[in-house]
């Protein structure tokens, strides 16, 4: 491991210091060197932290014992990949608050796929979602495409499970050791076995309901399009295409009743402008991938 990685690894554990402040932090110091020299006058006035922050931060700066977390990942074959890292995702760099580093268990290779789609939906899909799903989700794959989802139930999970037989990645809201949730545990269990499973928190953090529409940027940063294929008209499905959108990535529905309330956000989406999706040739098509 580069002395970077290192460095991001062991922000990435301390307390009191955020995404923005570690990509501040890089700026002022791409190599991050002497980092433990870092006074609490410099913490205050070049990264703006209050007191409560610089007490949290110095206080882990002291205390994490990184090399042994390490040793730790590594027993269990979890890989750090840093933003400077040939394996870290070209489309993901590009988006406006990448992650500096993401913890990876599985087929890393995954991550330099070319032709990856982001497939949401609600947790709650009907029996006709699930038909819907099988029926777009199956040419893809076959068509090599791979397909990248929250691991939540519903909508998400399916996806994956279709997916197993070709290429998926799931995006955890929470560290590799604590997935969520927890009735996704076999399957949690079957993406790292055969597929890939990534996080940008460290492995000891636990779900947090903030954590679920902070990954979403990674779901849609990491693919060329997103599509979303039953959602309430207030969803976190939502978030994840209106992150698409932030990114320049297109953004597609699946269409549904009016009398449908698993079909208002999907509905609403095409209202906005999405691609309204009959079959998956739709999808091939506006991605030139045809």
């Amino acid at each position: 491991m580069d002395t970077l990685t290192h460095q991001l690894a062991f922000l990435n554990h301390c307390r009191g210091i955020g995404r923005r402040t570690v990509w501040q932090m890089i700026q002022a110091n791409p190599r991050l060197c002497d980092l433990h020299k870092c006074t609490r006058a410099e913490l205050r006035s070049i990264f703006h932290l209050s007191e409560a922050q610089i007490q949290l931060f110095m206080e882990d700066r002291s205390h994490i014992d990184l090399i042994r977390l390490l040793e730790a990942y590594q027993a269990e074959e979890i890989s750090i990949i840093p933003f400077h890292h040939p394996n870290y995702p070209s489309l993901l760099k590009n988006i406006y608050d990448p992650p500096y580093l993401l913890y990876t268990k599985g087929n890393i290779a995954l991550l330099n796929d070319k032709k990856i789609l982001s497939v949401v939906g609600t947790r709650y899909p009907s029996v006709e979602a699930g038909k819907v799903l099988r029926g777009l989700i199956g040419p893809l794959i076959s068509d090599g495409w791979t397909i990248i989802s929250g691991m939540a139930t519903g909508i998400d999970g399916m996806a994956h499970r279709l997916a197993l037989h070709g290429r998926t990645i799931a995006v955890l809201g929470s560290g590799l050791w604590h997935p969520y949730p927890s009735q996704n545990r076999r399957l949690f269990q079957q993406l790292c076995e055969e597929q890939l499973v990534i996080s940008e928190y460290p492995p000891s953090a636990p779900p947090e309901r903030w954590r679920f529409p902070e990954r979403n940027r990674i779901i849609s940063g990491m693919a060329l399009g997103t599509l979303v294929v039953e959602a309430r008209e207030r969803s976190g499905s939502l978030i994840t295409a209106d992150q698409a959108l932030e990114q320049g990535r297109e953004v597609f529905a699946v269409p549904g009743s009016i009398l449908n309330v698993m079909s208002a956000g999907t509905n609403r989406l095409i209202q906005q402008g999405a691609k309204l999706v009959c079959d998956w040739q739709d999808i091939v098509q506006e991605l030139n991938w045809a």
